[in-house]
């Protein structure tokens, strides 16, 4: 795990120090996006599946114990495979816990793990993640097991750690070779950095090398990739399948990947002038150990300061992508406009002054308000709506059922991703007032631009 990630554990605290833990002291780690069945379980009476579904790929893949055939004095034939095995839930203090996963043979390759707390699983919001840590060899392995829930920060270190995509459902991983690989990038860019800092050209290398780009440049440098990646010209959202999930592979995905590289790469720079200086000098072990020590609180505070810039950064980008996709479409906005509320909606459809204008077929104009994380920022969308149209634009999984009944209740629309739809990890099936993005440019706009041009 790199400094950046080990200092941001640390600020959580709490389950971050549990996750931190584990990870250390596991060879392997499964990592498993929870199912609205996997939850369910242990929030509601009478449901059919009980415990977390594990597909057959990760359950013969040498990460558990191989199943075994179970003897059966019922006198039925059906086979039943299954294999016990403890394991440890340090957040609810239990210990050794009895584990069962099984595969009853009449349903094909379906198998479950039982045998878990529910305390555990009971008040995780959609998308939420369980984490295995396999501690000792596979045959009298004990697995230590934590709950992370989407909406904390710690689903935001374990996405960053593992570099889990948007899509991500289930994986094995090795930390050990995560960590190797991490080291690997870090040592490559490092030898750049020695280079210059021997040449007395540290400056001028940081300058050309390590300086953060502005949002709008990311998001720009994304949609590149994403055009070139797909063979496009543009992100006009009416010719495309699903433009939600573009918006969504470009921010969450591509730009990440960007963002992350360019910040390993500036943090490395800054921490390296922090310690040694910019002009090449002779240096020795004691002389640098002495210098981290002297500039520990300004090493904290760098660190600190990266964990910060990937959070502002984040809502900033979602707003340059959909602002791009609207010019793409020739869909008119204004951005940002001041209402008399004295919110800032981050786009009008056509323009405030249609809106609010009374005439005949102002009612067609509409608020389009983007987060890309909800939680429970949506509520502050209230006071920008009025009596006007609000559709809310996200790519976020992990809003819970109620919150979009009580967005219905205010008469807020949510415009999601195609792929979350009726994505078995989300909430969002069934609920009236939620539509893809798609669905939005189709239904919503599409039939009001000639009257909005005009």
């Amino acid at each position: 795990m790199s400094r950046q990630a080990e200092f941001a554990f640390e600020q959580a605290g709490g389950d971050a120090d549990l996750l931190t833990h584990l990870l250390e002291r596991s060879d392997k780690v499964l990592v498993k996006k929870l199912s609205n069945n996997d939850r369910d379980w242990a929030r509601f009476k009478n449901k059919h599946q009980a415990g977390v579904y594990i597909p057959h790929e990760q359950r013969d893949a040498g990460f558990f114990p191989a199943l075994e055939l179970k003897e059966r004095t019922d006198g039925k034939a059906d086979e039943i495979r299954e294999r016990y095995f403890l394991t440890d839930w340090p957040q609810v203090n239990e210990t050794k816990k009895k584990t069962r996963l099984v595969n009853y043979r009449s349903k094909g390759q379906e198998t479950h793990m039982t045998g878990l707390p529910k305390a555990s699983f009971s008040e995780l919001l959609p998308a939420s993640f369980l984490v295995m840590g396999r501690i000792g060899t596979t045959a009298d392995a004990i697995y230590e097991c934590l709950t992370i829930d989407s909406a904390s920060y710690e689903a935001d270190l374990l996405i960053d750690l593992f570099g889990l995509s948007p899509d991500f459902l289930i994986g094995v991983f090795e930390p050990a070779e995560r960590k190797k690989a991490e080291l690997e990038r870090i040592l490559d860019f490092a030898d750049q950095v020695i280079a210059a800092w021997a040449k007395g050209k540290m400056a001028e290398f940081a300058g050309e090398h390590a300086v953060m780009p502005p949002t709008v440049e990311l998001a720009r440098l994304a949609r590149e990739s994403f055009l070139q990646q797909h063979d496009l010209a543009n992100i006009n959202p009416f010719d495309m399948d699903a433009p939600g999930d573009a918006l969504r592979e470009i921010s969450r995905k591509i730009e990440w990947d960007i963002f992350r590289e360019h910040q390993r790469r500036e943090r490395s720079v800054e921490l390296v002038r922090l310690v040694l200086g910019d002009e090449p000098k002779e240096v020795n072990a004691s002389a640098v150990i002495r210098q981290l020590i002297d500039e520990l609180p300004a090493i904290d505070a760098l660190m600190l300061s990266a964990s910060q810039q990937r959070k502002s950064r984040a809502g900033y980008s979602y707003e340059h992508h959909i602002e791009a996709m609207l010019t793409d479409g020739g869909i008119p906005f204004e951005k940002q406009v001041i209402l008399a509320s004295k919110k800032r909606p981050d786009f009008v459809l056509p323009s405030l002054a249609y809106v609010d204008s009374k005439k005949a077929g102002s009612e067609t104009g509409l608020i389009l308000s983007a987060k890309t994380t909800l939680r429970e920022r949506w509520k502050q969308v209230e006071r920008e709506k009025g009596s006007r149209q609000l559709f809310l634009t996200t790519v976020d999984e992990n809003i819970a059922g109620n919150a979009i009944e009580d967005m219905a209740s205010m008469g807020v629309s949510l415009v999601i991703p195609e792929s979350l739809r009726k994505s078995k990890e989300a909430e969002y099936e069934g609920h009236k007032n939620v539509l893809s993005f798609r669905e939005f440019c189709i239904d919503v706009v599409r039939p009001n631009l000639a009257a909005w041009a005009s």
